[in-house]
């Protein structure tokens, strides 16, 4: 069965234990007698390590006191139907599928053809945690996605309007605020901590059910799942078992301590609901993006500029691997250095391996990930590089994601989001056919952005913006100016040209 996602729920894994009885056997005038039961219990309670009241974690002082600071959140959106609508994303009912991780009844988005445009409102139901005591609060990019209105309820009842401050769908983590004061709030604490089966528990809404506390381990950490649909998705969930199922979106993981440890975002599930998993973003991630939402509207993401894998035994394992020589696991195989970026001028290369960053060892992608999450562009990181046989210590000043230090503004919007579609490299197969040296090809167009409105369909390149010439996808992030003209390629080889009037 094929394997989904669900924003905040999980697959539970039904466990048989065998009970093994076990029994003593003696010999008395050539009978078998067995050991009285008393002796038999006193006997295996030797074997057991003494009980230590008070040494067991008590899960009372965490809950009682993080519930205060986890809200409902209710999105209502004001959505226009149209006859005939059958999806935003293609006509093979992806959007659908889309909506259906939200619980979103289908029916709601489609019409009988002729029918007249109406107004409609749909409401969705997530959780978030109060971070300040004026107001501020945490929660998932989805919980508030295209809200047209906002409403809080606190855990004593009260309600309030909210505004969203700032939104980022690449961490699923969004900042929002309402008009309070002397809220009560969680502390956050230090996910990096976080040690394998240490007690955690999950606060929010699930089906509406606000309050609700459910507990768990820690399963796992720095875990990707690849179920973020964006470019620049950072993915190094916090895995648990505690029970979460659709409204626990931007919900409060915390520790014993009460401490805010992470927020939970989605549920790895067949059925929609949890049947075992849960994953949470974790704090570490979370406190850099709140602070940017605040100060700049937008997270100054930072970029280091490389294609890399993971050196994992699939890796050492594939014709990729093999060529490379590297026979040990451990670390991420830098397969590309992007001209202009970070990596490049530092002095990193194509077939490096790099171990660690600012002294963390790198095991995997996810790590790498949320090491450069924790970072702004101009900052410093110092990062190990193993190069044959010498490691050295390269100092990297990283960059954003237009090549060069500056701090962005929520006014500057790259062609690539502007453009609101999915893009990726054109093969070598069509730069042949079409005869060009680059370009970037539109995998997809979202319903009302710019590529829509243009008639720009799946399938065509992009080979030019304002008086830039687009090489490859990464060009699209360096154009942050208004986009006055786009041309293309169509699928048929034919070639447009639109220009966009200023306004």
């Amino acid at each position: 069965m094929k394997k989904g996602f669900v924003w905040a729920g999980v697959l539970a894994v039904s466990m048989v234990a065998s009970g093994v009885t076990a029994y003593t056997v003696t010999k008395a005038a050539d009978k078998d007698s067995y050991t009285p039961a008393e002796s038999f219990a006193s006997n295996v309670g030797t074997h057991f390590t003494a009980y230590e009241e008070g040494g067991y974690p008590d899960l009372t002082y965490a809950a009682e006191n993080a519930v205060k600071g986890v809200v409902n959140i209710v999105n209502t959106q004001e959505i226009s139907s149209r006859a005939g609508y059958r999806g935003g994303y293609g006509d093979d009912g992806s959007f659908e599928q889309f909506f259906d991780l939200f619980g979103i009844p289908r029916g709601q988005y489609r019409q009988q053809p002729e029918q007249q445009p109406r107004p409609q409102e749909r409401k969705s139901g997530g959780s978030g945690v109060i971070i300040s005591p004026d107001g501020y609060i945490v929660t998932n990019h989805h919980v508030v996605d295209n809200a047209s209105k906002l409403k809080v309820t606190l855990n004593d009842k009260r309600t309030f309007d909210a505004k969203v401050i700032g939104t980022d769908p690449t961490t699923e983590v969004a900042l929002i605020k309402i008009d309070a004061n002397d809220l009560p709030t969680i502390p956050i604490g230090n996910s990096d901590a976080l040690r394998l089966g240490e007690w955690v528990l999950a606060i929010g809404s699930p089906y509406g059910l606000q309050n609700t506390i459910t507990a768990g381990i820690v399963s796992a950490k720095g875990r990707s799942l690849q179920a973020l649909p964006t470019q620049y998705s950072l993915e190094s969930f916090i895995q648990t078992d505690a029970a979460v199922n659709p409204g626990n979106s931007g919900g409060a993981l915390v520790n014993t301590k009460g401490e805010l440890v992470g927020i939970n975002t989605l549920i790895q599930s067949q059925t929609g609901s949890y049947i075992g998993y849960s994953f949470a973003v974790p704090t570490s991630i979370v406190k850099k993006v709140v602070v940017d939402l605040k100060e700049y509207g937008v997270v100054q993401r930072a970029m280091l500029g490389i294609g890399y894998n993971a050196i994992d035994e699939a890796f050492l394992e594939s014709d990729k691997g093999k060529s490379t020589g590297i026979k040990e696991q451990g670390g991420i195989y830098v397969g590309e250095v992007y001209p202009g970026s970070a990596a490049e001028a530092a002095g990193i290369k194509t077939g490096d391996i790099i171990t660690e960053i600012n002294g963390v060892k790198i095991e995997g992608s996810a790590q790498v990930s949320e090491e450069i999450a924790k970072h702004r562009p101009n900052d410093k990181i110092t990062v190990s590089v193993k190069r044959g046989s010498d490691v050295k210590q390269i100092e990297v000043v990283l960059r954003n994601k237009t090549g060069n230090t500056d701090v962005i503004t929520k006014d500057q919007v790259s062609a690539y989001d502007a453009l609101n579609g999915e893009f990726a490299e054109v093969s070598e197969k069509a730069l042949k056919s079409l005869k060009i040296k680059g370009g970037a090809v539109v995998t997809g167009v979202h319903e009302g952005g710019l590529l829509d409105k243009a008639g720009i369909r799946r399938g065509s390149v992009i080979t030019r913006i304002n008086n830039s010439t687009i090489s490859s996808v990464n060009d699209l992030n360096r154009i942050t100016s208004a986009i006055e003209s786009i041309e293309w390629i169509n699928p048929d080889g034919t070639r447009d040209r639109l220009l966009i009037m200023p306004k």
